[in-house]
């Protein structure tokens, strides 16, 4: 029989169970399952049938929308006093991080406690400081904000609340997005956003991505002995 959970240790750390991947709607995926300890996710075209998920305990959590930008659709917008450098200061970089993500959908999952939501994004960026995937963002010399990729997905953007609404997200994301491309010789950005956020929906597009597809999220526990 395939085994269609791909393990996920890199939420497992946080959330103090193990934690899958489904890769597959069909029933003998979903059927996998049910006598496992632990949380499971899945993502599904939003046009199919949701039912098979409901009949075995699978709850909506959120839509990822997933814009793209292709070659030369570009739009990088230019202000006095911004920069982005791969040289920054690791600690303040997590402190702007613990503020930085409430709209994950993590944190919308009624099953897991704030405090590990908040933990599982810390994690992540911290794993990508680690792989140098993190560009540092700066106004007037200070460092505000981050911007973190991977080879052509535009991953996470956080940026000290002060600084918000003040009409900075646009240049310094779309200069984080110029140095991504050339610095990876790449054909195209992709990135996934939530549906709630509006205010990212509405920055990328205006950077000049372009939707093209979009996934629905479901999520599963299995709570015999978990720690939530």
């Amino acid at each position: 029989m395939a085994d269609y959970l791909r393990p996920t240790p890199w939420d497992k750390r946080n959330f103090q169970m193990d934690t899958f991947e489904v890769m597959s709607l069909e029933e003998e995926a979903l059927a996998q399952t049910e006598n496992i300890e632990g949380h499971f996710t899945i993502k599904v075209d939003p046009f199919k049938s949701s039912k098979i998920l409901l009949d075995h305990g699978f709850y909506y959590v959120d839509t990822l929308i997933e814009p793209v930008c292709e070659e030369g659709k570009l739009t990088v917008f230019e202000k006095d006093g911004t920069d982005i450098s791969l040289e920054y200061d690791r600690e303040r970089i997590l402190e702007i991080a613990k503020e930085s993500f409430e709209h994950g959908r993590f944190h919308r999952d009624f099953n897991i406690p704030d405090e590990q939501a908040d933990l599982r994004y810390m994690n992540w960026v911290s794993d990508l400081m680690d792989k140098n995937q993190i560009y540092a963002l700066f106004y007037e010399g200070s460092l505000i904000g981050f911007y973190g990729f991977e080879k052509e997905n535009v991953l996470l953007l956080g940026m000290k609340k002060e600084y918000r609404s003040k009409g900075l997200a646009k240049p310094l994301t779309s200069m984080g997005c110029r140095k991504q491309w050339e610095d990876l010789d790449l054909q195209q950005l992709k990135t996934s956003i939530s549906a709630a956020n509006a205010p990212s929906l509405n920055l990328f597009y205006s950077l000049g991505f372009r939707l093209r597809s979009a996934k629905d999220v479901y999520h599963k526990i299995n709570r015999s002995s978990m720690g939530v």
